[in-house]
């Protein structure tokens, strides 16, 4: 279906419609909501929320922008209100989802198995490390700075997610860069 069959189609009810937006847009969505929230459970929960939402608004759709582009936005604001309604759960404990080396299938040797062991230990702390800054971040600056560099998304498709323009976009990412960097020199030095 179109993207315009699959509007027309919600409008009017049919289930198939919606069943065709959830079918082609589920993982886009997952993924979005997954680089905020860095749990699975979680980004799945909040997937359905976003799905919710545009079902129930679907007739203030003004069809300026393409589906995915809207699902983006309402994505990205749907996580963000996660975070601030569960600031003080620690939404990051699922880091060592994203460490399971245990799959490698290599061989290693004691020493190898030791210093590896060590290696991930040392990436793990930095990980989490960077999601700690980037929680600090002010939340305009940490939604571009995630879509950029962990959905991999343009300025002009990051401007259109947010509503906001492509030169405010380059500036939203190049100062929470700065803060970030700052604050894990900040909080290296002192280790």
């Amino acid at each position: 279906m179109t993207d315009q069959q699959i509007i027309r189609g919600i409008q009017q009810g049919q289930e198939q419609a919606f069943k065709a937006l959830v079918d082609q847009h589920q993982e886009m969505v997952i993924n979005v909501c997954n680089s905020f929230v860095h749990n699975k459970e979680d980004a799945l929960d909040i997937s359905q929320e976003v799905f919710i939402k545009a079902y129930g608004t679907i007739g203030q759709f003004r069809q300026q922008s393409r589906l995915s582009t809207w699902l983006y936005r309402i994505a990205v604001n749907q996580s963000l209100n996660f975070i601030r309604d569960n600031k003080r759960r620690n939404i990051f404990s699922s880091l060592d989802l994203l460490f399971d080396h245990s799959k490698t299938g290599r061989m290693e040797k004691e020493d190898d198995k030791n210093q590896a062991a060590d290696e991930r230990m040392e990436q793990q702390e930095r990980l989490k490390a960077l999601y700690k800054a980037m929680d600090k971040l002010p939340q305009k600056q940490k939604a571009v700075l995630t879509l950029n560099k962990m959905e991999a998304l343009s300025y002009k498709e990051i401007a259109d997610i947010m509503d906001i323009s492509v030169s405010e976009t380059g500036v939203l990412i190049n100062r929470a860069k700065k803060k970030l960097q700052q604050k894990l020199v900040d909080r290296f030095k002192n280790m």
